[in-house]
């Protein structure tokens, strides 16, 4: 009795091989959520990182800025590296702020912005 149940077991057809899964539908909905976030995350805080660092290449003496600490400062010498005689701003260049009475010398890398002084100047007048 045990051949025969052995023996109709073995008998039996094997199942059929299932079908592997499609992996283009995955990679393409990948490739979809990649590029939202590329656009709407990535390229945006590249282009923001990019005018900030133009912003403060281009700074220059009386321009009012906010440095990462918070300090609301006056720039007043800026002290860039020379390359073959010629200034090259640097992030590491010293920049001398003046805020109330103090002085400060902090790198130019660590202002967080620049405010600009049109912006002062079109507040609505005192009456």
């Amino acid at each position: 009795m045990t051949f025969a149940f052995f023996a109709a077991l073995f008998a039996q057809d094997a199942p059929a091989a299932t079908p592997s899964p499609s992996w283009a539908p995955i990679i393409f909905q990948f490739g979809i959520i990649f590029l939202i976030f590329w656009f709407l995350i990535i390229r945006p805080q590249q282009r923001q990182r990019r005018d900030h660092e133009n912003a403060l290449r281009n700074l220059k003496r009386g321009d009012k800025v906010v440095t990462a600490g918070g300090v609301i400062a006056e720039v007043i010498h800026i002290k860039e590296s020379q390359t073959d005689g010629k200034p090259k701003p640097d992030m590491s260049d010293e920049v001398t702020i003046k805020s109330g009475d103090t002085r400060l010398i902090i790198e130019r890398g660590r202002i967080a912005r620049l405010t600009t002084a049109a912006a002062s100047t079109t507040a609505a007048p005192a009456k």
